[in-house]
């Protein structure tokens, strides 16, 4: 029988750190904290007891499934004991394993007492020596003496030592977890774990810069946001990764609008904010991370904002779309990560990210802060205030590899991205023929459907497939040739002196089943064309024979087609519209691995 870790709360209160005490929890009480519920202890090591502890807000779940609950043992996997006002000290519990549920022990342990550190050890053990023998102390069977490692889900560097209690100047630090509004002179040592380009705004109010870092600690994580002077004074000395002492900033609620990180309360810095690099070594972790396995996305709310890991099986070509709200043209590349769950999800990466991405080794994902949609089943996007760390150094990282390159990558996969079959499944997967596409109906729904399909260009339209374009990045509608040298645009209500090339290509298609008129714009159309749009238009005004060469080089030229089908009427006249998603060349080795897992199915294979 393995015993509570007597005598754990004295030595932790006064400075030391025992490995993975076993404590009891006697009671539990809530403290509503905006929109984030606390729970403060009550604990015992069977000689002595305190009331000031408290869960790190990430294990509330484990009180909410009824794990951890009154009368509980429990070891301690990570904790934390940080001097919150003078000669108080809390314990904050980081991370934990149950080892007797509560239901199962029922009564307290031992008779501790109160630990008071102003008091005399040996005043407060007296009534301890009055103790009847046969009190309980234990309640738990022993691991076989084999001591557990710390889990690395939440963090991704090995404890270097002790985070510090004081700064160099003497000043307490306190725990990130432990803050309030209320709270005045109070310092925090913490590490960035990432921060924004300087982003600036105008309005009726006037204009302004601002940038955000998260700020992260072994307790918990917090927004910070500088302004305008503070802009200037920090953030070329604040880097990632780097660990500081921060002071004199204002605390506030949390607009959850912008900060995705678990916690109800954000950092302003103001002309007080202090920051102070920390060259100790500290056990405070690169990141936190509470990773959600794939197949459980399914049960997430829409919209919600999750951390992910999945190794990138299939990278997708750059695209551009154009931003309603401001009409800028952005950047996005798509990338499809699979875990050991056998599902696989479609992540969509923004702007310098997804330019400058590269995954053709198939490295590892980590994604904090993605917002999961329901858009063609299941799919993932990056947010501004997300974070991406490719192979990172974690346990889960380095497991899901392994899993990967020992069969992972030829394993059967369900795609969440496509998960509406036929009445709708996704962009990225659900290989139908056109014959299966038209008996499903596809496209005659209220909503678009997508599929995927492998077919042959068999015709293309040349005529029309090219137009003058506005040169404004944010719009690409025709322009009308003004006959005196100058171009206008109907949309911007401007005229220019030049435009652009686009492509708006009509092709029809076939596979083996039949065959599908389709219309391609500039980035597909281009790939199935194999030449840009600019150099297609320069060629027909230079050498027709060329500009002719080209489409009858790309006849027959087979590809994989993503199409988004869905039923319009024009002049009375209903029909079905075949738009491409995206148009890649065929992938041999992708390709026989479907056809084999498809054949698998038939036979009836698992």
């Amino acid at each position: 029988m393995a015993e509570l870790t007597r005598g754990a709360i004295a030595k932790i209160i006064e400075g030391s750190h025992p490995e993975n005490p076993v404590l009891q929890i006697i009671s539990m009480k809530r403290i509503p904290s905006g929109t984030q519920e606390r729970f403060r202890l009550l604990v015992s090591d069977g000689q002595w007891s305190s009331s000031f502890a408290m869960l790190a807000t990430q294990l509330n779940p484990k009180v909410d499934s009824g794990e951890v609950s009154n009368f509980c043992v429990m070891r301690m996997n990570r904790y934390v004991c940080n001097t919150v006002q003078e000669n108080k000290k809390v314990l904050i519990i980081l991370d934990l394993t149950v080892e007797k549920r509560g239901e199962e022990v029922g009564i307290k342990l031992g008779d501790p007492v109160n630990y008071d550190p102003n008091k005399n050890k040996a005043q407060q053990q007296q009534p301890q020596q009055h103790l009847p023998p046969s009190r309980p102390t234990s309640a738990v069977a022993s691991p076989d003496g084999i001591q557990q490692r710390t889990p690395l889900a939440q963090r991704g560097a090995p404890n270097l030592g002790i985070s510090p209690s004081r700064t160099p100047a003497g000043a307490n630090v306190l725990p990130i977890a432990s803050l309030t509004p209320y709270q005045n002179r109070w310092t925090v040592c913490a590490r960035v774990s990432n921060k924004s380009d300087i982003r600036t705004w105008s309005n009726s109010r006037g204009e302004g810069k601002l940038f955000s870092m998260d700020l992260l600690d072994e307790s918990g994580e917090i927004r910070a946001t500088a302004f305008n002077e503070q802009v200037d004074k920090f953030h070329d000395m604040i880097e990632i990764n780097k660990v500081y002492y921060i002071s004199g900033a204002n605390l506030k609620t949390a607009n959850k609008q912008y900060s995705t990180l678990n916690n109800d309360y954000e950092m302003s810095f103001n002309k007080m904010t202090e920051v102070t690099p920390c060259h100790e070594l500290t056990s405070i972790p690169t990141m936190q991370f509470n990773f959600i396995p794939l197949d459980q996305l399914e049960n997430v709310k829409k919209d919600s904002v999750v951390d992910v890991i999945g190794v990138c099986k299939e990278t997708m070509d750059m695209s551009t779309v154009t931003q309603r709200s401001t009409g800028r043209e952005l950047k996005k590349r798509e990338v499809q990560i699979v875990d050991d769950t056998n599902r696989e999800v479609r992540l969509t990466l923004w702007g310098t990210g997804a330019e400058n991405f590269d995954g053709s080794q198939q490295p590892v994902l980590a994604v904090k802060g993605a917002r999961l949609s329901d858009f063609n089943g299941c799919s993932l996007s990056l947010l501004s205030s997300s974070c991406l760390q490719i192979n990172p150094d974690i346990r889960e990282a380095h497991k899901l590899k392994g899993w990967f390159d020992n069969g992972g990558n030829v394993a059967d996969t369900v795609n969440l991205s496509s998960q509406r079959g036929a009445g709708g499944g996704g962009s990225g997967g659900n290989f139908m023929t056109f014959v299966e596409a038209k008996a499903a109906n596809l496209g005659g729904g209220d909503q678009a459907d997508y599929y995927t399909n492998k077919a042959s260009i068999v015709l293309m339209r040349k005529e029309n497939s090219l137009y003058p374009a506005c040169p404004s990045d944010s719009c690409n509608k025709k322009v009308i040739d003004m006959n005196n040298g100058l171009y206008r645009c109907e949309k911007c209500n401007r005229e220019y002196d030049t435009f652009n090339w686009r492509l708006m290509l009509s092709a029809n298609i076939a596979d083996f089943t039949d065959n599908l008129w389709i219309t391609a714009f500039q980035d597909q159309a281009e790939v199935m064309l194999g030449i840009t749009a600019q150099e297609l238009g320069t060629m027909r005004e230079s050498n027709p024979e060329a500009f002719q060469s080209i489409f009858t080089a790309a006849a027959f030229q087979t590809f994989t087609f993503k199409l988004r089908v869905k039923m319009e009427t024009y002049n009375d006249e209903t029909r079905l519209k075949s738009t491409v998603v995206s148009c890649n060349p065929v992938d041999p080795k992708e390709y026989n691995r479907r056809l084999i897992s498809e054949i698998k199915q038939m036979s009836g294979q698992t």
